[in-house]
Order: structure tokens, then C-alpha cells, then sequence
């Protein structure tokens, strides 16, 4: 299952490089570093997109495979990068990545080198993350620290203290395209450990529907429920939008917005002009500590 997990690392990122070829008006997602962080094999594909014409029948495959799952990634993105943004100076100390994979959002705002941040993952992917980074900076920047963990075998919370992290420090957590890899259990552990956080931190997470993942409602993804719950029970965890609310309020966390597919239309889509689906199966959900 871990091994499985950390290949999903890359298609992200190949989806954020692609977009850097979009003309910037209209481009939801700006990240300049996105393609230095992708192996040769990998830039040589998204190289091949510079054409809009072989970008757009790439683009095409993909969507017939899977509906509105390029969108959802690159709104999602968006959304939490806006959200760092306008914490940035509002006493933040600390970014918290669980599920960093090969994102590049500790790297692409400049404001974010005086923040302590932690990229915790799978130890294949930090090791990997952790070669990028001396290749492209000669080291890894002195504020971060590379974190490794299994969720769904280790406690998060102790590990990420050995790293140097403590609780009195005002923290927003990230747990982008996660919570569907890892069972309901770690679910519970992960926020055991966040639950500690200091008041006036902030978190931002996504989840896959409870129903998707329960086989009830296909969302015109029926390959995707193929893939990650039939052949083999890939995504393991999903949430009730209407419930989120109430399972936050046990740990201590309160809702401040909740955004999916409709949201994502209206604040990013159709002002750029843009026509793109986005998957309605996984939504976005941001939150404080109280």
C-alpha cells in the first residue's frame, strides 16, 4: 500500500507543470519550480505539451479516464495556496505538510523562508524530495525539515517532535490528497496530534465523499472507483460533507469553509475564462483551532 501510495506522488505536479504553459491571465495555479521538481522522464512528457495541440489530446485521454480529476487538482492547489498566503502574516510560525509528496509549496512563495516547516512523508518519497531539493539548491534550505513517516504504522505526532516541532508554536497544517490513502484509525491519530496545536492554528485538508468511497454514488467515475476501491481498496477513508463540521468540533477544531466543484467554478474558473471540469468526489476543507 506504501509503495502504491508514493507513486501518486509525481501525477500532481506533472498536472501544476503542464499548467505553467497556460497563458498567466488565465492560469489557476503560478509555480515556476513545479518542473525542476519533476524527474527527466517526466519532464520529457510535459515538454511534449508545450503544443496546445498535444497538451489538449493529452488532456482529452485523461478526462475520458477520469472527469474533472486535472481541475480538482490544480483549484485544490489554489485554494490552499491562497489560504497560506493570507495566514502568512498573522503571527504564523510554522507549516505543517502531511502528505508532501513532491509539491513545491514550501519552495514557490518567498515568505515562506521565514516560516519553520516541516514535509512529512512516506521515507521513499522524502528521499526523493530530498535529492531534488540538494540538486536544485545545493542543500536543503536550512528552515526545512524533511520528516519521515508511515501514517498508517507510526505516530505522527511523536515522530514530528523528534524532528523539533512543538505544540506552543502557532501552526497552519496542509494534508493535501491524503486522507483517502490511510485507514480511519490513523485518520483518528493524525487528529489526536493536531488536536495539541496551539489556539489560533489553522489547518487545510481534503477528503474523497463517503459515499464515492462506499460505492453509493459513482460521480461519473466509475474507472476511478475501479482503480482505487475494486481492484484493489487503494482509498480507504472518506467523509460526510454535512458531518465534517462535528467530527472537527471533537478535536478541538472549528469549520471557517468547506469548498468542492461548484466553489472552485465560481472563484477561480469563471473569472479566468477557463472551461474545465472538476471531479466532484473530493472536497476542501479549512479550519482553526479553538
Amino acid at each position: 500500500m506504501a509503495n502504491r501510495a508514493s507513486r501518486t506522488a509525481w501525477g500532481p505536479i506533472v498536472q501544476v507543470a503542464f499548467e505553467q504553459y497556460v497563458p498567466h491571465p488565465q492560469r489557476i495555479i503560478q509555480d515556476g519550480l513545479a518542473y525542476h521538481f519533476l524527474p527527466p522522464s517526466m519532464k520529457l512528457y510535459v515538454s511534449v505539451g508545450r503544443s496546445d495541440t498535444v497538451r489538449n489530446q493529452l488532456f482529452a485521454i485523461v478526462e475520458r479516464r477520469v472527469p474533472g480529476i486535472r481541475g480538482g487538482i490544480l483549484c485544490r492547489k489554489r485554494y490552499i495556496h491562497e489560504k497560506l498566503l493570507d495566514r502568512m502574516h498573522r503571527g504564523l510560525q510554522t507549516l505543517v505538510i502531511l502528505g508532501a509528496g513532491m509539491d513545491t509549496l514550501a519552495y514557490r512563495i518567498p515568505d515562506v523562508s521565514t516560516l519553520q516547516v516541516y514535509e512529512v512523508d512516506l521515507p521513499e518519497i522524502i528521499e526523493r524530495k530530498k535529492a531534488v531539493l540538494i540538486r536544485l539548491f545545493g542543500k536543503v534550505p536550512d528552515q526545512i525539515r524533511l520528516v519521515s513517516v508511515d501514517f498508517n504504522r507510526q505516530e505522527v505526532g511523536e515522530v514530528i517532535q523528534e524532528a523539533g516541532y512543538t505544540y506552543e508554536s502557532r501552526s497552519i497544517f496542509i494534508w493535501e490528497g491524503v486522507t483517502q490513502y490511510i485507514s480511519e484509525s490513523a485518520i483518528g491519530k493524525i487528529f489526536g496530534f493536531i488536536q495539541k496545536a496551539c489556539l489560533g492554528s489553522w489547518l487545510v485538508f481534503t477528503y474523497i465523499r463517503k459515499d464515492f468511497i462506499e460505492g453509493q454514488k459513482m460521480y461519473d467515475l466509475e474507472v476511478l472507483y475501479r482503480l482505487t476501491r475494486q481492484q484493489k481498496e487503494f482509498w480507504q477513508f472518506g467523509m460526510n460533507p454535512g458531518e465534517v463540521s462535528d467530527f472537527l468540533e471533537t478535536y478541538g477544531w472549528r469549520e471557517l469553509d468547506q469548498v468542492g466543484s461548484a466553489e472552485y467554478q465560481q472563484r477561480y474558473l469563471q473569472p479566468s475564462g477557463r472551461i474545465i471540469p472538476v471531479m466532484e468526489v473530493e472536497r476542501c476543507v479549512y479550519a482553526e483551532k479553538i
